[in-house]
């Protein structure tokens, strides 16, 4: 590889890593070796990162910087900031994953915190969220999974999809509300095309 190839590898590979994080009004950000503790009006997150990059707070503003310029720490670099970003977000506004159960008699129904779903199954499934998460049936067909870490409503959400995942020829099952499926037709219909 040339050096003028490796200058220009250097410059694209952590744009978002380089990016400073604005610390919003009502949020306290503390700073410890290998984690950063984030107090918001939704609650508090403690984000772990990796003792390869260094994080520092200065005019409201975080700062994720890398040691060097080998392809390990550039992508630590983007991920620490990306996670850190993510827990911000996490303690002033939350998370939300919307599910969308598609089907003829496939609904859901609150039980309790959990979700109880009738899904073609001779037995309703029951999901129960983990602390720090909650679950909201709206309607017949519609769960909202909500929290503050990012990572736990998207592992929660894609148990719930797991359940039922999409059906790609008779369109039932669960899917992600801003999931774009593609439906096949089946054999008799390519038969009377």
């Amino acid at each position: 590889m040339s050096g003028n190839e490796n200058s220009t590898e250097s410059r694209t590979l952590s744009r978002i890593g380089r990016r400073p994080i604005a610390i919003p009004q009502g949020v306290t950000i503390e700073i410890k070796t290998g984690a950063v503790t984030v107090k918001g009006p939704k609650g508090e997150l403690t984000q772990k990162y990796h003792p390869e990059v260094k994080v520092t707070e200065t005019e409201g503003q975080i700062i994720v910087e890398r040691y060097s310029d080998r392809k390990f720490h550039h992508a630590l670099h983007g991920l620490t900031r990306s996670l850190i970003q993510n827990a911000i977000v996490g303690v002033t506004d939350g998370y939300t994953r919307t599910l969308e159960l598609m089907g003829v008699g496939y609904r859901a129904q609150q039980s309790g915190a959990g979700v109880s779903l009738a899904v073609g199954y001779s037995h309703p499934v029951e999901i129960l969220p983990s602390e720090g998460l909650t679950i909201e049936v709206e309607g017949n067909n519609l769960v909202h999974v909500r929290g503050l870490d990012k990572q736990e409503v998207g592992e929660l959400a894609a148990q719930i999809r797991k359940v039922r995942p999409p059906n790609a020829y008779k369109e039932k099952g669960i899917k992600y509300q801003d999931e774009v499926l593609r439906f096949k037709p089946g054999k008799s219909a390519a038969r009377t095309a």
